[in-house]
C-alpha cells in the first residue's frame, strides 16, 4: 500500500479511535507530507535511519517562515514537531503489521527547559480589574477575565463554553485536548462577573457563552494588560500560568493542579514548580548548617 493512502488512513485512525482534535490532524497531515516529499517515495519500506537522519539535517538547516531576514533557523521544538508526528505514523504502521522503520528508533532533539512567562499578583490583579464599566462589553470582558482565573481554561476551551452551562453552581465539565472531559471550578468573583453579564446581555440568538474566535479573546486580554499598564505581554495562556502557579504557592499539590489544568503528563505541570524555590530557600536558611 501507498505511503499517501496509508497517511490518509492514520489521520482517519488518530481522529476517530484516538480521538485527536482536528488542530492535531491538520498539523500531523501538513507534518508528514513535508516529510513524504523529501522522501520522494510512496514505499513503507524506503523510510530508513538513514532517510530521517537526512530529513532532521534538512530541517535543521531550514529558515524559520517569519525570520528568513535574520536567517534564523528552526526551533528544536518545531522540528520535534515533524519526528513525532511520523513516530506516531510508524506506531500505526506497526500495529497494522506492516514493514517499515521502528518507530523507537525515531529520538527527538534535546530542547532547552521550558520557561514560562507569569505576572505578578499585584499585575494579575490589576489585569482583572481593568474592566470596569457597566456596558455589555464591560462586564463580558470582566468575566472572560474571572473565568480565565478562576478556572484555569485555555483559551479554546473558553470560546466553546455554551450558555446553557448552570454557572449558579461552584463547577462545570469542560472537553479539553484528545476530547478528555474535566471539572473546573467558579470562584464567588467568577460566578458574580457571569451572572451580572447574562443578565445584561438578556435572550439572545447564539449558544455559545461568548460568541468570541480565539483572536478575539487574545485581543481582548492584551487591551486589558496596556490598560492595566503591565508592560509584558499578557496572553490567555499566561493567566492560565496564573492559575497554576495561585495554586502551588498557597499550597496545593501537584497532582491536583495537574488534574484542573488537564495535561495528560505530571511532566507538563512540572514546569510551575518554580513557584516552590522560595520556599525551598527559606527552609534551607531556616534548618540548614544550624551552629550550636
Amino acid at each position: 500500500m501507498k505511503l499517501s493512502e496509508l497517511k490518509r488512513r492514520f489521520l482517519e485512525y488518530t481522529e476517530i479511535e484516538k480521538g485527536r482534535s482536528l488542530k492535531t490532524i491538520e498539523n500531523y497531515d501538513r507534518y508528514l507530507t513535508r516529510f513524504f516529499g523529501f522522501l520522494k517515495s510512496e514505499d513503507p519500506g524506503d523510510i530508513t535511519d538513514e532517510a530521517v537522519r537526512d530529513f532532521r539535517l534538512f530541517l535543521n538547516r531550514q529558515k524559520a517562515g517569519n525570520l528568513r531576514a535574520t536567517g534564523e533557523t528552526l526551533k528544536k521544538k518545531t522540528q520535534n514537531y515533524y519526528l513525532i508526528a511520523l513516530r506516531a505514523f510508524l506506531k500505526y504502521l506497526a500495529r497494522q503489521n506492516i514493514k517499515s522503520l521502528s518507530p523507537e528508533r525515531i529520538e527527538l532533539a534535546k530542547v532547552s527547559e521550558r520557561q514560562i512567562d507569569f505576572i505578578t499578583i499585584e499585575e494579575l490583579r490589576r489585569l482583572l480589574d481593568a474592566p470596569s464599566g457597566d456596558e455589555i462589553k464591560d462586564l463580558r470582558d470582566k468575566a472572560i477575565l474571572e473565568l480565565f482565573f478562576s478556572t484555569g481554561l485555555r483559551v479554546s476551551e473558553l470560546c466553546f463554553l455554551s450558555r446553557d452551562i448552570d454557572f449558579s453552581r461552584d463547577e462545570f465539565s469542560v472537553r479539553g485536548k484528545g476530547e478528555k472531559v474535566r471539572v473546573v471550578f467558579l470562584s464567588d468573583d467568577a460566578k458574580k462577573s457571569i451572572k451580572n453579564y447574562l443578565e445584561k446581555r438578556g435572550d439572545m440568538d447564539s449558544d455559545k457563552l461568548f460568541s468570541l474566535t480565539r483572536r478575539s479573546v487574545e485581543r481582548i486580554v492584551k487591551h486589558y494588560a496596556i490598560k492595566a499598564g503591565i508592560a509584558k505581554k499578557v496572553t490567555p495562556h499566561i493567566i492560565r500560568h496564573s492559575f497554576a502557579t495561585d495554586l502551588l504557592s498557597n499550597g496545593a499539590d501537584i497532582r491536583s493542579v495537574q488534574t484542573l489544568l488537564g495535561h495528560a503528563s505530571i511532566t507538563t505541570t512540572q514546569i510551575y514548580t518554580h513557584v516552590t524555590d522560595k520556599h525551598l530557600r527559606d527552609v534551607h536558611k531556616k534548618f540548614h548548617d544550624k551552629k550550636s
